[in-house]
């Protein structure tokens, strides 16, 4: 072992010795704690320390020399990192801190449009009177619902309790107060106490004066209500219905509530039987051939050209024939003509054969033609699908008829529209005497009432 002599080195200060031999990578001096170091550098008898004892201690020490430390870890043990930044504060940290980035804000993902809430027809070829139509439907469905069903309960009143639970029944959404729902309409509708203490819902003066109105009207045409239901019968599959179907459906024909019990004051046109379900279903009697004529055959009697453009049969592989403008038109009118009548039996038709396929469309002509408004919903065509032999492609059929059809709404709930009978104003063009009162109640339904003595508040 080599013996060093203290004459060997210069006697340097605490400092010095400290931080020199720190840059030596071999020094050892890795083993030393930072806390020493800090209360070498604080200690009061700093300048009587002895330095060269210090040095030797240093270097004649007999452990092994480590491995040298990584440079990012030599440049931290800098005197300006241990420099307190706040002298008044005793502690301070050990280690900078660490800045990290902040990550970008995550773009927020596009919703999809699901078929609840996805419109049918594109910005481009919305027409804005059947959508505002299909918005009128929706916004006046509680006063329509409210008057059916009120106006089948004894002396028109009903418990406002209860009629919180009927939501289905009365048109009003799910979960909310049906107070709120019966304020909108304080013309027609009206709440009261009864000595009882507990509170009803009623129809005002106004009202009941409207449903005399109605019933006058039921009265006046019930032969051509009669007749609707002929034809329902005559187009449906074995020609007979069940009485549920015809229920449901009875706003859209304008037939009266009580249609059920006016139906047997006619034998020769209804019969009233039970199915092997137990099911009540209305047949026809007798066929009658004056009947069998649908509108379309009517219309394409005194304009056979409006016809032709209105309905599109394309042949199948069509583009492969390489065929002009007027040859293609051609072909198609070969293809459209003749027309499939709504009154033949469409059960026998091959599924997707060209033929069933006008018969369906001819059948939903039809059927929308024997409507009041000449319209109808998803709902009620599906109500009559087994009976009309309509398949599950219905939605998309009646879109490849865009001159004969508009479907209007959202692509679940949507609401087909017979284009002829309106004009270009979205307004009927023959107008029943039902839509013209329904009309009349939509705009007292919309007027400011008198009110009623019981606040909404006190309704719960």
């Amino acid at each position: 072992m080599v013996k060093l002599q203290c004459g060997d080195f210069e006697p340097l200060d605490n400092d010095n010795i400290l931080l020199g031999e720190l840059q030596k990578p071999h020094c050892g001096l890795d083993c030393l704690k930072i806390s020493e170091f800090v209360r070498l550098q604080n200690h009061p008898r700093k300048n009587k320390i002895p330095k060269k004892p210090m040095a030797w201690r240093l270097l004649l020490s007999s452990k092994k020399p480590q491995k040298p430390l990584q440079k990012p870890f030599i440049s931290f043990f800098s005197s300006s990192h241990f420099e307190n930044p706040n002298p008044n504060s005793s502690s301070f940290p050990l280690c900078p801190p660490i800045n990290k980035k902040r990550k970008p804000p995550k773009k927020p993902r596009k919703r999809k449009d699901s078929p609840r809430t996805k419109l049918v027809q594109h910005e481009s070829q919305r027409i804005q009177a059947f959508e505002r139509i299909v918005q009128r439907d929706t916004l006046f469905r509680f006063i329509t619902r409210t008057k059916s069903f009120l106006s089948n309960q004894p002396d028109h009143i009903l418990l406002l309790d209860e009629a919180g639970k009927l939501h289905r029944e009365l048109g009003f959404p799910r979960g909310r107060k049906v107070a709120r729902s019966i304020e909108r309409h304080p013309s027609l509708l009206q709440l009261y106490r009864h000595t009882d203490g507990k509170i009803w819902l009623g129809f005002t003066d106004l009202m009941e004066d409207l449903l005399q109105e109605e019933n006058s009207i039921m009265d006046v045409l019930e032969q051509s209500r009669v007749t609707t239901v002929r034809k329902l019968l005559m187009m449906s599959s074995k020609h007979r219905i069940p009485l549920s179907k015809i229920h449901h459906c009875r706003h859209l024909f304008g037939i009266p509530d009580d249609f059920r019990d006016r139906a047997l004051k006619y034998p020769d046109y209804f019969r009233v039987a039970i199915d092997s379900g137990g099911t009540r279903v209305l047949e026809l009697v007798e066929w009658d051939p004056f009947l069998a004529v649908s509108a379309l055959e009517r219309d394409f009697v005194l304009d056979e050209d409006r016809v032709k453009r209105t309905f599109k049969f394309e042949v199948a592989h069509r583009k492969s024939l390489n065929l002009d403008d007027g040859d293609k038109r051609r072909l198609d009118e070969v293809s459209t003509l003749p027309l499939v009548s709504p009154y033949s039996e469409g059960s026998d038709l091959k599924l997707w054969s060209v033929e069933a396929e006008k018969y369906r469309v001819g059948v939903l002509h039809e059927f929308l033609s024997l409507t009041l408004e000449k319209r109808a919903s998803i709902h009620h065509i599906v109500e009559f699908k087994e009976e009309f032999s309509l398949t599950k492609h219905t939605y998309q059929m009646l879109m490849k008829q865009p001159r004969a059809f508009y479907l209007a709404g959202t692509e679940m709930n949507w609401t087909v529209f017979l284009r002829d009978a309106y004009g270009n104003d979205g307004v009927l063009k023959v107008k029943d005497p039902q839509v013209v009162f329904n009309e009349k109640m939509y705009r007292l339904a919309n007027m400011k009432g008198m009110g009623s003595d019981i606040d909404i508040e006190d309704c719960g």
